[in-house]
């Protein structure tokens, strides 16, 4: 019996998701390495090359940095959240209120901004 063709994941958008997000939190590939028991040069490879990773360290590179699967795999979150929108709700948790008031007041002058100028 021969084998059934499988076409191949892509990963470099995976790995291209990952990397922007991890420069984004200024986290160098040595202190990932560290911190998840990785190589930084596995790291690199996942990141500039594609390289397939184990699906445990796929999960826990895509949970670290809030990356969104569905938004890479079917070119939108499923869940309405973006890879984006959820990195900010991650860096929210970690705000106080004052700290969210500001972020909420910006929100509105940027939404204002954009009203005006339509």
């Amino acid at each position: 019996m021969s084998k059934r063709p499988v076409k191949k994941i892509d990963f470099r958008p995976y790995g291209a998701a990952i990397k922007k997000a991890r420069t984004g939190r200024k986290e160098s590939r040595n202190k990932v390495g560290n911190e998840m028991f990785l190589s930084p040069r596995y790291l690199a490879n996942i990141e500039n090359k594609g390289q397939h990773p184990s699906v445990q360290i796929f999960l826990e590179l895509m949970a670290r940095y809030h990356v969104s699967v569905d938004q890479i795999l079917f070119g939108e979150a499923v869940d309405g959240k973006t890879t984006a929108r959820r990195q900010l709700d991650a860096l929210a948790d970690d705000l106080n209120d004052t700290e969210i008031g500001i972020i909420i007041a910006t929100a509105r002058a940027l939404l204002d901004a954009r009203e005006k100028g339509e």
